[in-house]
């Protein structure tokens, strides 16, 4: 018997014009820059990759151990584009330090970021982590971020992709640095703060209309096993909840219902569909629908996918409910 081992590796979302917040660190947490030679190489292979590749770089932030960039892609490029900065940097570090092997830690993380209020936020959050981790008291007192180029009309920050996110405070120059350097006093929201707090990062942030749009595009993603993270693209279980109450005119309270010897047909077709499309255990599916007996949840699906091979009435049924359940992200 031939066993293959499925190498785990990250959920990579690119679309053309998507916008990333992408990191990165040192292997077993050492150094990436050991001096300031090395920021300035860093900064130079992102300034060459933006004529090279077409990359957008809107800000970025340089610790010692590791990094923080805020990027766009005209070109849904984002893994070309990381494999080149991360590769010639290492190459180039490791020449000056006369090193050899890995300088990073594994493969960049690439959260993909609503551009409908949060790239602010995520601007924020990148230059005020310096501050965040005690090295300087404020943004302005850290030289390796791209802050001051937000603040300066030096020409030597043209590269920098910044008007994009300055016109989202004034139309007017002057006006739009003077709100981006109030913005930098105020502290992040709350929803901003959970969602970095997270010992697991998720690859998405955004609003529910931004996550199902992802869901939906990138539905071809959700069931490989190699990417842990592709749960993060299944559907939403209230909505398809919500579908198979409307398709057999039942209440919401129905698909709770459990009688032994009683055949709960909504339940089982809202099992299975969630099974399906949310990639949920049985665990978390019992809980779902007040079940106990993880063993009954998975007899429910059981039952529902050989009913479907049976029975033309039910298996149009649950084709219409998957194809409203595919309509309503389209048009999110």
């Amino acid at each position: 018997m031939c066993y293959k081992e499925i190498m785990s590796r990250p959920l990579r979302i690119e679309y053309t014009g998507a916008w990333y917040h992408v990191m990165n660190r040192g292997r077993r947490k050492e150094k990436i820059f050991s001096t300031s030679k090395d920021y300035e190489i860093f900064i130079t292979v992102l300034m060459e990759t933006v004529e090279m590749l077409n990359l957008k770089v809107a800000a970025y932030c340089l610790m010692p151990n590791h990094y923080h960039l805020l990027l766009h892609t005209p070109d849904g490029n984002i893994s070309r584009c990381m494999r080149h900065v991360n590769g010639v940097y290492t190459q180039r570090y490791n020449r000056l330090h006369q090193k050899e092997g890995q300088l990073f830690r594994r493969r960049f993380k690439a959260v993909v970021v609503d551009n409908d209020n949060y790239l602010l936020e995520v601007l924020r959050y990148i230059h005020q982590n310096p501050m965040k981790a005690g090295m300087v008291k404020s943004v302005d007192d850290f030289t390796w971020s791209s802050h001051k180029g937000y603040c300066s009309r030096a020409k030597r920050w043209d590269w920098l992709h910044k008007g994009v996110l300055l016109s989202m405070f004034s139309d007017k120059s002057n006006k739009a640095k003077k709100a981006y350097m109030q913005f930098m006093l105020e502290q992040e929201p709350e929803e901003i703060e959970a969602f970095y707090s997270k010992k697991n990062l998720s690859s998405i942030l955004g609003g529910d209309d931004f996550k199902d749009w992802i869901k939906e595009k990138f539905q071809n993603l959700r069931f490989k096993q190699e990417i842990p993270e592709s749960k993060e693209l299944a559907l939403s279980s209230k909505k398809i909840r919500d579908l198979v109450v409307r398709a057999f005119r039942v209440e919401n309270d129905a698909l709770l219902l459990s009688r032994r010897g009683a055949e709960n047909l909504p339940r089982d077709v809202a099992i299975y569909l969630q099974r399906k499309y949310c990639r949920q255990t049985l665990l978390e599916l019992g809980k779902d629908f007040g079940m106990v007996n993880y063993s009954s949840v998975s007899s429910a699906f059981e039952r529902t996918k050989s009913k479907l091979l049976q029975d033309r009435d039910l298996n149009g049924k649950v084709s219409e409910i998957e194809a409203r359940l595919k309509m309503s992200q389209r048009q999110t």
